[in-house]
């Protein structure tokens, strides 16, 4: 077996010497600059783990997945890293604010127009993870610092299922409502609305009896998104896939709904940190150049302000929650789902 050594196996020479000062090849060696160098490079590196991860959940999701095989708990284990390494992501800039805004203009202008909106790879992540052009702030320039092949592959990117589009077609195939059996002794609580399963038709008066006043339009709300024939453009989720994800959610304490339920979570907690990134990053941005343009362009705070506040992926499983009812008011199974649900 050929022996492997540490250095080589890494690369190091490679990523070593890949730190070239701007500052010092103009002449005016800025201390900072190293950090910013390593940092970004780090940043890229875990964007590159990142579509890894993503792609290989695509994967496994392209094709029908039984709930109780492997293959569910590979895809929660992977997008659980996915949103671990977004943590570290936001933690790394606690150590690029070590760098004051005087230390960031001793090298600042020598970028120009290199800037951080140029990473190609968050844009694939992005738009892997289901952010759609039409749902993207700065549309005129989003792709405009590119390069012709950076461009293409975006644009094949987004013409490809994200990984929410299957997570849809996932939630759609679940059976809960499609088996006869599985309600062949439930009892209905209150007399069945024309049109819905005895469970929803339960499940709306409940809801319906837990709103307080200033609730009472959400009833409305809450019939379009789950019983709607006709799917706004602006919903990612499917009346059906909705309805599976809400079940998920209420009766995650079955054992065959464990596994769903993690990964429905997971997706939240890789928007939250997703969100949280954008917020630091604002911050920060706001603290090294106040309301001055980015260098590569872009409107600087006001395009960060806009991303953070349009740029949510999973917002349709996030709306979930406003449908939620009390555990103790929820409709008891019957039997024969309960057992389906077991192991």
């Amino acid at each position: 077996m050929k022996e492997v050594h540490y250095s080589d196996y890494l690369q190091l020479e490679k990523i070593l010497s890949a730190q070239t000062l701007e500052s010092e090849l103009q002449g005016a060696p800025a201390h900072d600059e190293m950090l910013f160098i390593i940092i970004h490079q780090a940043y890229e590196l875990w964007f590159k783990q990142i579509l890894f991860e993503i792609d290989s959940v695509a994967d496994i999701m392209a094709n029908p997945i039984n709930d109780n095989s492997p293959d569910l708990q590979t895809v929660v284990h992977r997008l659980s890293r996915v949103a671990t390494i977004l943590k570290v992501a936001v933690h790394q800039i606690d150590i690029l604010e070590t760098m004051t805004p005087m230390d960031f203009l001793d090298f600042r202008d020598f970028l120009r127009p290199a800037s951080g909106f140029q990473s190609w790879q968050f844009k694939i992540a992005e738009a892997k993870l289901g952010l759609r052009f039409p749902e993207r702030f700065g549309q005129e320039y989003y792709i405009s610092q590119l390069r012709p092949a950076q461009v293409a592959l975006i644009k094949e990117t987004e013409q490809r299922p994200s990984l929410l589009d299957l997570v849809s077609a996932w939630l759609e195939r679940m059976p809960f409502f499609d088996v006869p059996a599985y309600w062949a002794t439930y009892r209905p609580l209150f007399p069945v609305a024309d049109g819905k399963h005895p469970f929803w038709s339960d499940y709306s008066a409940i809801y319906t009896n837990s709103l307080v006043e200033g609730e009472k339009g959400n009833v409305g709300h809450f019939e379009k998104f789950f019983f709607g024939e006709n799917t706004p453009a602006e919903r990612r989720l499917s009346a059906s896939a909705a309805r599976a994800a809400l079940f998920i959610m209420l009766y995650r304490g079955y054992p065959l709904l464990q596994l769903p339920f993690q990964l429905l979570n997971n997706l939240l907690e890789i928007d939250e940190q997703l969100s949280t990134w954008r917020y630091r990053h604002l911050n920060m941005v706001t603290r090294m150049i106040g309301l001055r343009t980015g260098t590569g362009g872009s409107s600087g705070q006001g395009y960060l302000k806009g991303a953070l506040d349009k740029h949510y992926i999973f917002r349709d499983i996030a709306a979930l929650s406003s449908y939620l009812i009390e555990r103790r008011k929820l409709p008891q199974l019957s039997k024969e789902l309960e057992h389906g649900l077991g192991f």
